[in-house]
């Protein structure tokens, strides 16, 4: 398994030029892309439906896209993502009633199933359903809009849910999704994030290119490269 993941998350994209904005950043060393679906209910935006993430697989992107469910309830949502090429989907545990069926059913249907955890959600809860978790999303900011800046607290977060995968010895990525940036991803990663959501870093960036290596050598030693 590829120690650290870059997801471009294309909330801060060109919108008129989503598929090639898309494409640029796969190009340019990214990994995956961040789906970021938002429905100005359980978040104050709206974004992204299955009808865009379908049109990015028609345009051509072959890499996985990562469907962020920022929305309640999703449980209605994960079979409209799957059919249009989600890869990854993830829920929020603050959104959804019914999180054990909901992961299982993302499973059962062959993509790879996650659990989102806001700043202020204690991750008490992870432990009962660890079995059913490929990635865990922790969000370093408040969820609703892109360019916001990096939660500190997140750090101790992550440590404490690192610790838990660790002792569950079960494979599942720690993904952190808000304020990622060169300047942050390297104390990340340090704390037990392997998997490294960012938009604004990217996007606002000349050379996608560059902002990507520049965030790849700020990750602790050889682990960057792997």
């Amino acid at each position: 398994m590829k120690n650290f993941l870059i997801a471009a998350s294309i909330l801060s994209a060109d919108f008129a030029q989503l598929g090639k904005e898309a494409a640029a950043v796969i190009e340019a060393g990214a990994d995956l892309i961040h789906f970021d679906v938002m429905d100005n209910h359980f978040v104050p935006n709206l974004t992204f439906g299955p009808m865009v993430c379908k049109a990015l697989r028609q345009f051509g992107i072959e890499a996985p896209i990562d469907v962020h469910l920022m929305v309640r309830p999703a449980e209605h949502l994960i079979d409209q993502f799957i059919e249009a090429g989600a890869s990854w989907i993830t829920i929020h545990a603050e959104a959804c009633d019914h999180i054990d069926r909901c992961l299982q059913m993302i499973r059962d249907r062959g993509c790879q199933a996650g659990l989102a955890l806001n700043p202020a959600t204690a991750p008490d809860g992870l432990s009962y359903v660890l079995d059913k978790l490929d990635h865990i999303l922790l969000m370093s900011v408040n969820p609703g809009f892109a360019g916001q800046s990096f939660i500190p607290s997140t750090l101790d977060k992550l440590r404490t849910v690192r610790a838990l995968i660790r002792a569950s010895d079960h494979d599942i990525r720690l993904q952190v999704d808000g304020g990622i940036t060169a300047a942050t991803i390297g104390s990340v990663a340090e704390a037990g994030g392997n998997t490294f959501v960012a938009g604004s870093a990217i996007y606002n960036a000349k050379s996608y290119r560059a902002a990507i290596a520049e965030m790849r050598q700020a990750l602790p030693g050889v682990l960057a490269a792997v």
